[in-house]
């Protein structure tokens, strides 16, 4: 432990001593016990200002805030905030991970922090229940893991996201689509196209979601359903944003994303938007597609789009025992196109693809598809990904743009 952290720990418990637990203290009554021990303690010694600021801002997020997490959560730059115990803390930024020269010195001060988290997102944490989602205060997500289950614990994972939305300019302008494909998408979405976004993870799945869903015409009612509330949805006015619920210590009173996709049925939604489907609600989510709800979004991990729907296929019979070919016509009922999404080697985001879904062949039970875009990489960029999103066919099934007018 270095000079600097013995300091810190020592004056952190004293802090705690001195603080009123037994009530809710304002920031400014936390301060201002700060200021007073820092006063005492500098009496016949030398401190520069600005360690006395640095002491002032660690101490004081170590009591209200995310303690040394704080200034990491507070800058932009960082897309990733990962804690590996007592290993140490490394951030994302710019696509590059790399450690961090700051960490905790005591697992004790991190499972503070773990359920000071869990507690404001109303999320119960221990060691029966290890594994916990949450978000902070600024829309992050995060997911923590506790001893037992994670061996050189505890484990924070945050991914943050972009305090103003990132939308369809900004896409392009990185080359993750090209302004070809946007038109496209848009009047897909204003036509009421049932949509499902597939990629691995990091692939920017919720990003792309947020700024596709700024198509969507703003009178329409909208309804988001998530494990925890991410979506940034901008400009429309009668939105209604559910969140899933864990179950408490019993294990009981859990409000699932399948609770919620059918509680939304009967909240008269023109569209419903599911942030990301991992196991049974996908029955209902397609159910969903196929009564009447067009221009449905949602999300899911799928190395490709193929796979996507064959892992739709199987977290749909996760919910409902059916024949295969049952499943397969309700997925090919109920989308219409699917957008795949990577992470290339340069750390860059691209559509890889655009498809269409054009039916089900009953001959061979088999959802028919055709690719409408795909990006094709050209040579000589080294590291660095160097192609575009290159159209290649025509969109087939044409109704719901000639029912909305749009040609």
């Amino acid at each position: 432990m270095t000079p600097k952290q013995a300091e810190f720990n020592e004056l952190r418990t004293k802090l705690m001593s001195l603080l009123d637990t037994s009530r809710e203290l304002s920031d400014e009554e936390i301060y201002e016990q700060i200021d007073n021990l820092l006063l005492k303690r500098t009496q016949g010694q030398y401190r520069s200002l600005r360690r006395m600021d640095e002491l002032r801002t660690e101490l004081f997020n170590s009591v209200r805030k995310l303690d040394i997490l704080q200034e990491l959560v507070d800058n932009d730059r960082i897309t990733e905030v990962m804690v590996n115990g007592l290993d140490g803390v490394f951030i994302e930024e710019n696509g590059r991970v790399t450690k961090w020269d700051k960490c905790f010195y005591s697992r004790e001060k991190i499972e503070d922090l773990v359920q000071s988290i869990a507690a404001r997102s109303n999320r119960i944490v221990n060691a029966t229940v290890p594994i916990v989602d949450a978000r902070l205060e600024n829309g992050a997500r995060v997911n923590m893991v506790l001893p037992p289950v994670a061996i050189n614990g505890p484990i924070i994972t945050i991914r943050q996201f972009p305090k103003n939305p990132i939308d369809m300019r900004q896409l392009m302008a990185w080359g993750t689509i090209t302004q070809e494909a946007v038109d496209f998408l848009r009047k897909l979405v204003i036509a009421g196209y049932n949509i499902f976004i597939s990629g691995g993870t990091g692939s920017g799945k919720t990003t792309f979601l947020n700024a596709l869903s700024d198509f969507i015409p703003k009178d329409e009612r909208i309804i988001t359903i998530e494990d925890n509330a991410e979506l940034q949805i901008q400009g429309v006015a009668n939105l209604v944003r559910l969140e899933a619920r864990k179950e408490n210590t019993q294990g009981e009173h859990a409000i699932t994303i399948r609770d919620l996709i059918r509680a939304s049925l009967r909240m008269r939604p023109d569209r419903v938007i599911v942030g990301e489907v991992r196991g049974e609600e996908t029955i209902d989510m397609i159910q969903a597609m196929n009564n009447g709800h067009d221009g449905s979004l949602s999300t899911g991990h799928g190395n490709n789009p193929r796979d996507m729907l064959a892992r739709l296929e199987t977290m749909v019979l996760m919910g409902m025992e059916l024949p295969v070919s049952a499943v397969r016509r309700q997925i090919a009922s109920g989308l219409d196109i699917l957008i795949h999404l990577g992470r290339m080697r340069d750390k860059s985001r691209k559509v890889l693809e655009i498809v269409e879904i054009t039916g089900y062949r009953y001959e061979t039970e088999e959802i028919l598809t055709h690719t409408l875009f795909e990006f094709e990489e050209g040579r000589g960029g080294g590291e660095k990904v160097v192609g575009r999103l290159v159209k290649k066919d025509e969109l087939q099934q044409r109704k719901k743009l000639e029912r909305a007018g749009i040609w």
